[in-house]
């Protein structure tokens, strides 16, 4: 086996065993970063032209933040559900809009609003995460 072939399969498992070991909060962080990896990959396929990488990589957004929308417990009350529901469907909306129409713009609206969605995400203290955690192994 070549070096190149050796990195890319410890690459592989190194992401293989942090999702098999990452917690459902943890989770939806990644999701979040790597859809807006995909977007920015997106820009810059867009920016040099290359039609076929953008697809490709709008798809795989479009595909990341559809697993975000299942992820939705809409049986929570409060209606934040249905609220991100409805964002993240606008959001898709955007990106295949973006593709279309090859327009960075739209994708820049994307980014900064899942942005805004993580930096919420990522502000929610350990001890509230450990506490949901504990809930749901709890009831299974």
């Amino acid at each position: 086996m070549n070096s190149s072939l050796a990195l890319g399969e410890y690459r592989r498992y190194g992401i293989v065993n942090k999702v098999e070991s990452a917690t459902p909060h943890r989770l939806i962080q990644m999701l979040m970063a790597g859809a807006l990896q995909k977007i920015t990959v997106a820009k810059e396929a867009l920016a040099r032209q290359d039609t076929a990488v953008k697809g490709q990589q709008i798809s795989w957004a479009i595909s990341i933040i559809d697993g975000l929308r299942a992820s939705l417990d809409k049986s929570i009350p409060g209606g934040a559900a249905e609220n991100l529901d409805d964002l993240y469907e606008y959001m898709n909306r955007r990106l295949l809009e973006a593709n279309l129409r090859n327009e960075v713009s739209y994708l820049d609206e994307v980014s900064d609003l899942l942005n805004d969605i993580k930096g919420a995400w990522d502000a929610i203290p350990e001890e509230i995460i450990l506490e949901h955690a504990n809930k749901v192994s709890n009831a299974t």
